[in-house]
């Protein structure tokens, strides 16, 4: 007997919901037989059905915040931004549709015209993760839909409550039942679901290991559209000001945000030598007084706990690695209540470890590195093979300038934190951060592809070249 799937409070412990792992080809097949006809409805049909998608989650709103909260942990605060989010999304989505993928036409010889239209892949895969388990899927899915697709949704194994929540309300709003269909599953249901020959593009968010593994699966596979978003080592660089505590703020904000369960949350923080005391203690003084805890608890907490205890684990395995190895510990992670997956933010020193693992930690851990020269923070801030999300703090406009000009990041900040990166804007990295496939605003390139027509209403034609003379005297009577 297969075990049913699970998913538990991560604050609590508590069970909050039970279900049954899906079937790869079943899903596949009905989004395959549904498409054309979603595909064949006018532009302005889609576009209303998505907008009443938007009235319904505002009228399940409180609903889908609280389960959010739950299902992950974050403060309630933090998972109503997230369904905002949500909402957001279908405007941005059809602004980016008209001007990124809007029929074109231009005049041409003879009478002819020259089109350009798009047209949807057919049946996407979407796989998405337990940090954003709403806004970020909604983000492949709601640009997918506009442009003629039907979807094939697996949700993280982490989060499968909001998932399901999800796909129910585009199906409320009348996004027709196999347009969109809800995969439940493991790592194994998302292998089989990429793989699946009726799927023409995968939509991903999550780790590097596992996007670079649907890379290497389907390199020899171009016919299959692939947006892979992987997140980040992301530095935040603080240069000369004399803002120190709104520079904690921004450090704060850029590393701790969401238990630091963003993957543009910063994970180094690169600093002047002459600033770093005075700054490093303004940061540990407010992280000091940063409140974690449950989703609803009064006072409102800042942080909640990571996804789980296997990921608080290897936090604290990395931390005590970073602290065998040269690094200085100067905000200590703790975990404040036994058996759940609870950890306060901390901060290292490691400036004397000389070879720092360029790893993405998925959690409230941020590195602190010293360097002397503006040339280093730069070259400091590059040594990483991602490249999500970078920010500057300080500095003069020209260092920005130099700071833009030389850092490799999709997203780069001045005096503003490393992650609340606008839908209104790409969002995507390179390296090992993604696959120049940016989502948000740009998330219409990846759900159709463009195709060129030169048409005539009466075929017209004249060879005038290369042709022999006709011999008339052959030609008959």
């Amino acid at each position: 007997m297969v075990a049913p799937l699970t998913s538990h409070e991560p604050a609590t412990g508590t069970l909050l919901w039970q279900g049954e792992a899906g079937d790869v080809d079943a899903e596949v097949e009905r989004a395959q037989a549904a498409w054309p006809r979603w595909a064949a409805q006018p532009i302005a049909y889609r576009i209303e059905t998505l907008r009443r998608f938007v009235n319904v989650v505002r009228k399940h709103e409180d609903a889908l915040v609280d389960l959010i909260a739950r299902e992950t942990g974050k403060p309630l605060w933090d998972a109503r931004g997230e369904v905002a989010a949500v909402m957001g999304k279908v405007d941005v989505s059809i602004a980016a549709y008209s001007e990124r993928t809007g029929q074109k036409r231009l005049d041409a010889a003879m009478g002819a015209r020259q089109s350009v239209r798009h047209k949807p892949h057919g049946v996407m895969a979407v796989l998405g993760p337990y940090n954003f388990p709403a806004h970020l899927p909604n983000g492949h899915i709601v640009p997918a839909l506009l442009a003629g697709n039907a979807i094939v949704f697996k949700p993280s194994e982490k989060t499968p409550a909001v998932g399901e929540m999800l796909v129910k309300l585009y199906h409320e709003a009348g996004v027709p039942m196999d347009a969109v269909r809800l995969l439940l599953g493991g790592a194994d249901h998302g292998k089989a679901l990429a793989a699946h020959p009726q799927v023409g593009g995968i939509l991903f968010t999550g780790s590097a290991q596992t996007g670079l593994a649907i890379n290497r699966q389907f390199a020899a596979q171009p016919g299959k559209i692939l947006a892979l978003e992987m997140g980040g080592n992301n530095p935040v660089v603080v240069w000369d000001t004399p803002e120190i505590n709104a520079a904690a703020v921004l450090v704060v904000q850029s590393a701790f945000l969401s238990a630091g369960q963003r993957c543009t949350a910063a994970s180094r923080l690169i600093v002047k030598e002459s600033l770093a005391d005075t700054l490093i203690a303004e940061i540990k003084k407010l992280a000091d007084r940063l409140i974690v805890d449950h989703p609803h608890a009064d006072p409102t907490p800042y942080m909640g706990p990571v996804i789980d205890n296997p990921t608080a684990d290897g936090l604290t395995e990395s931390f005590l690695w970073l602290m065998s190895n040269g690094g200085r510990p100067i905000k200590h992670m703790v975990r404040p209540k036994k058996g759940l997956p609870f950890i306060s933010p901390s901060i290292i020193d490691v400036t004397a470890i000389t070879e720092r693992p360029d790893v993405e930690l998925f959690g409230p851990l941020l590195q602190v590195i010293r360097v002397e020269t503006f040339e280093q923070a730069i070259a400091e801030a590059n040594n990483s093979r991602y490249g999500l999300s970078a920010a500057l703090i300080g500095g003069s406009p020209d260092q920005y300038n130099q700071f833009w000009a030389n850092v490799r990041a999709g997203i780069i900040n001045w005096n503003r934190p490393t992650n609340g990166a606008s839908s209104a804007a790409p969002f995507g990295g390179v390296g090992i951060s993604g696959n120049h496939r940016p989502s948000a605003y740009y998330a219409a390139d990846y759900c159709a592809y463009p195709v060129a027509s030169a048409e005539i209403e009466t075929p017209r034609a004249t060879i005038g070249v290369g042709l022999k003379d006709i011999d008339i005297s052959a030609m008959g009577d």
